[in-house]
């Protein structure tokens, strides 16, 4: 348990280094085509569709090239 709790850990550390070092680069992140946002006067609502389905395929890939090599 405490070797994943490290390595959990590591990785989370990683990807926010990534995203400090790189934070002007990853603006386009929350902006794609099909992320739902809208803005009104009293009101925004911002859905991220198209950021979720991206993410999800990425980390599936990670997970499974984890398991392919371990």
């Amino acid at each position: 348990m405490g070797r994943i709790l490290f390595f959990t850990g590591l990785v989370i550390m990683l990807i926010g280094g990534i995203i400090w070092l790189a934070g002007d680069k990853l603006n386009w992140l929350g902006n794609l085509p099909g992320d739902i946002k809208i803005e009104r006067e009293n009101f925004s609502f911002y859905f991220p569709v198209t950021t979720m389905i991206l993410l999800s395929i990425a980390l599936t890939l990670i997970v499974k090239a984890w398991q392919y090599f371990k």
